[in-house]
C-alpha cells in the first residue's frame, strides 16, 4: 500500500513533511532550509545536473526529518547528551529513512539513502553504518558539510554561534576524517560568495 498516490509530486510531499517538522521543532525546520541552500550552492559548483540538484535539495530538506520521532526530552535538551540520549538521537537518520521509504515514490529509495547516511564520516567513524570514503553517497557527503557548517554558525541551546573563520578552521581539521577533502575544498570556495556565510565580527 502506498502512502501517497503516484500522481502526487515529491515536492508537495516535501512541503507537507517540512510543515510537520516545523510544527514539531521550528529550529530544525529553519536549519533544514539553510542546509538546502548551502548544499545546492555546493552542488551547482561541482556541476551537478538539474535533476541531481533536485534530488540533493530533497535529501537536504529531509535530512533531519527523523527528529520527528525523537522524544522532546532529548530533542529539546539544552545541554550535552548523556550516552543513552546520544544513542537515541542517532536514530533520527534511520527514522528519516523509514519515513521517506513509506512515501513509496519513484525517488524515495535514493532520497532515503541520502538521509540515512548524512552522518557517516569519510574515515568510517560515523553512523549508522560506518561507511567510508566514496561508499558514502555523494549527496550525503555534501549535506554533511552543509549541516556541520550551519550547526556551528548558528546559535544553539548549548553553544553560541561561532565566527566564520573559526568554523572553517574546524572543518579544515576534519578533512579526511569527518569530511570528504575534495568536497571541503569546493565548499571553502562556494561559502565565501554565499549569502549564508557567517560573520567574523
Amino acid at each position: 500500500m502506498k502512502l501517497f498516490p503516484d500522481n502526487v509530486p515529491m515536492e508537495k510531499v516535501a512541503l507537507s513533511l517540512a510543515a510537520a517538522l516545523g510544527a514539531r521543532d521550528l529550529h530544525t525546520r529553519a536549519h533544514s532550509d539553510r542546509v538546502v541552500q548551502l548544499s545546492t550552492e555546493l552542488g551547482q559548483y561541482i556541476e551537478l545536473s538539474d535533476d541531481e540538484l533536485e534530488m540533493l535539495a530533497l535529501g537536504a530538506q529531509f535530512h533531519d526529518l527523523g527528529k520527528i520521532g525523537i522524544p522532546d526530552k532529548v530533542l529539546r535538551k539544552p545541554a550535552a547528551f548523556e550516552e543513552d540520549e546520544w544513542v537515541c538521537m542517532k536514530q533520527h537518520a534511520v527514522i528519516g529513512e523509514q519515513i521517506i521509504l513509506a512515501i513509496n515514490g519513484e525517488n524515495s529509495p535514493g532520497i532515503a539513502r541520502t538521509v540515512r547516511h548524512h552522518h557517516e564520516h569519510f574515515d568510517g567513524s560515523g553512523y549508522p553504518d560506518g561507511l567510508r570514503g566514496t561508499d558514502i553517497p555523494l549527496y550525503s557527503r555534501i549535506i554533511s558539510l552543509a549541516d556541520s557548517y550551519d550547526a556551528m554558525i548558528e546559535t544553539r541551546a548549548y553553544h553560541k554561534p561561532r565566527q566564520h573563520r573559526e568554523v572553517m578552521a574546524i572543518l579544515d581539521s576534519e578533512a579526511g576524517n569527518k569530511h570528504d577533502p575534495d568536497l571541503l575544498h569546493a565548499f571553502c570556495l562556494t561559502i565565501e560568495k554565499s549569502s549564508m556565510r557567517g560573520t567574523d565580527a
